[in-house]
């Protein structure tokens, strides 16, 4: 059980590094502030990046482990 949530605080941790580490991509509500079409226009970011990868495994992770820790404790 302590195992369980030990690694759900260092997953939580390092998906807080990795997002942090990530380029932003905009995603506005106004296009000319940086939105998506931004993107588009200079070509979007690739959507298979290492960063992305991780970031969704370690969110997995830590749902898993949340979710773990729940039903045993």
């Amino acid at each position: 059980m302590n195992a369980l949530i030990v690694l759900a605080a260092l997953t939580g941790i390092l998906l807080i590094a990795i997002v942090l580490i990530q380029n932003p991509k905009g995603g506005g509500v106004d296009p000319t502030m940086g939105g998506s079409a931004a993107n588009q226009m200079f070509g979007a970011a690739r959507s298979t990046d290492l960063i992305e990868k991780l970031t969704w495994g370690l969110a997995a992770a830590l749902f898993v482990f949340s979710t773990l820790s729940a039903i045993l404790a």
